[in-house]
């Protein structure tokens, strides 16, 4: 089973965080699922560097990041996730988006109503119970 290694951005502007849709996929458990921005961490990066990399290529933003939150491992049907998030801030909402195809900035209270990747679902109940 194939291991993928990710980073995940919780990134709040004032009390609300951004929710950001993928793009109709081959895989249908993640097609046009909503996730926290991140990516993949490549050879020689840390957890850190690779967020920041991977907030530029997808939303041209520079976070804040402050701290880790949750790692997550999640099976799927093709692959074995290691997700780690880490709470993030931004200055303004000013974001560009180049690989998802829709965002929302949604309070604690409102996160619950999006679908979910499987994977992002724990952080989305952890974040609910803290807030």
């Amino acid at each position: 089973m194939k291991k993928v290694e990710v980073v995940a951005a919780i990134i709040y502007f004032e009390n609300k965080i951004l929710c950001v849709q993928r793009a109709k996929n081959k895989l249908p458990y993640i097609s046009e699922k909503f996730e926290f921005p991140g990516g993949k961490i490549e050879k020689g990066e840390t957890k850190k560097d690779a967020l920041k990399r991977e907030l530029l290529e997808e939303l041209n933003v520079e976070a804040n990041i402050k701290s880790l939150f949750l790692t997550v491992v999640h099976q799927y049907p093709d692959f074995e996730l290691t997700m780690h998030s880490f709470i993030c801030e931004v200055a303004s909402k000013d974001i560009t988006l180049h690989e998802h195809i829709s965002q929302e900035w949604l309070s604690l209270t409102e996160l619950r109503k999006l679908d979910w990747a499987a994977a992002d679902i724990p952080i989305v109940d952890k974040l609910v119970m803290n807030g």
